[in-house]
């Protein structure tokens, strides 16, 4: 068990933050991933989708990042991509705000399915800053690695690529996203979607429409956010 490594991440990340895995606060990481499965503990995702935002959206075809915090911890809910649900599963609040801006910012009709993978498949990287956790144990693996990791990622696309748009919601992105050069990409901040500050500033943003307005004036294909 202590060999076990989580499921591989796509080459086009590998050759950016690939040594990000042989350094010793990775090799910590694994260890403790190890003990706490070992002690019987459930982590969400299952280990073959903890890397799913990396595979789904490969490096140079990063357009969007969207920096969520922890992975859902609730049964069947967390699959490796932030702020989405599979397919059947019932829409969390944050999730339900983000499609009721998306409706109303480009009068679009959301169907309620709230697995986001035709967004990353686009080249929305759906980024956690942690990306496990303990099931039914919100923020459990907060401190033990990871953000360095997703940090390593965000630094990568912040020198390497131009003309990205970094959305940052809430306090917790905003500060992760602190050093993002903004005369490179557009950086675009407002308050979280969750419901006890939604309406401090999320509602209303209309980030979706300038997210696709930037995509077009940098000769990029828009986003398609109808689901």
């Amino acid at each position: 068990m202590s060999q076990e490594k989580p499921s591989q991440i796509h080459p086009s990340w590998q050759a950016v933050i690939g040594d990000e895995f042989n350094k010793p606060y990775m090799q910590a990481l694994r260890a403790f991933l190890s003990q706490e499965k070992t002690a019987g503990k459930i982590i969400c995702p299952p280990s073959s989708l903890i890397f799913n935002a990396f595979n789904h959206t490969p490096f140079e075809q990063v357009k969007v990042v969207i920096i969520g915090q922890d992975p859902y911890h609730g049964v069947g809910q967390a699959h490796g991509l932030s702020f989405s649900m599979p397919q059947g599963i019932a829409l969390p609040p944050s999730l339900m705000n983000i499609f009721k801006e998306i409706a109303a910012d480009l009068n679009i009709h959301m169907s309620g399915n709230g697995d986001l993978t035709p967004w990353a498949n686009q080249g929305v990287l759906l980024l956690n800053a942690m990306l496990t956790v303990v099931q039914a144990s919100a923020g459990s693996h907060q401190g033990r690695g990871w953000e360095t990791f997703t940090d390593a990622a965000i630094a990568a696309l912040n020198a390497r690529r131009e003309g990205l748009v970094f959305v940052l919601w809430g306090s917790y992105a905003q500060k992760k996203g602190a050093f993002i050069d903004e005369t490179k990409h557009l950086v675009l901040k407002s308050p979280h979607p969750s419901p006890l500050s939604a309406h401090r500033g999320f509602f209303g943003n209309h980030q979706f429409s300038k997210i696709n307005q930037y995509l077009t004036q940098h000769g990029q294909t828009l986003i398609d956010w109808q689901l």
